[in-house]
């Protein structure tokens, strides 16, 4: 059964950092489109980072030089680096796949099948 299990998320000051996980079961992330997406509380989900089967990298425009998407060399790992974080960051943190051979992974969630429930970050002084 395929599955996504994130984990690395908290709380922490304006300024800090985290790096979120995502676990993969009964997949390899080497056939999927693999991302980060996040919802504050009334916002929609919005992408903030993704990885393509190829390792190609496409980040929102609040992520770029500040966040980091990346995998394991085994492939079964997805991870968020996350630095400078401000309280806008604030939200629940989930990781999504989509099994498919694309140059450049995509921002959108409707593209995404595989979900997981999601890990919380939440940046307050």
């Amino acid at each position: 059964q395929v599955q996504l299990v994130e984990s690395g998320g908290g709380s922490v000051q304006p300024g800090g950092s985290l790096k979120l996980s995502c676990a993969a079961h009964g997949m390899s992330l080497s056939a999927y489109s693999m991302g980060w997406f996040r919802q504050a509380p009334g916002k929609e989900r919005e992408g903030v980072a993704a990885l393509s089967s190829i390792d190609t990298t496409t980040y929102a425009d609040s992520a770029k030089a500040r966040f980091f998407i990346s995998k394991d060399n085994a492939k079964t790992t997805l991870y968020l680096q996350m630095n400078d974080l401000g309280p806008d960051d604030t939200a629940m943190y989930y990781c999504a796949g989509v099994e498919e051979y694309v140059p450049r992974g995509r921002l959108n969630p409707s593209q995404y099948t595989v979900w997981g429930q999601g890990t919380q970050v939440t940046v307050s002084s």
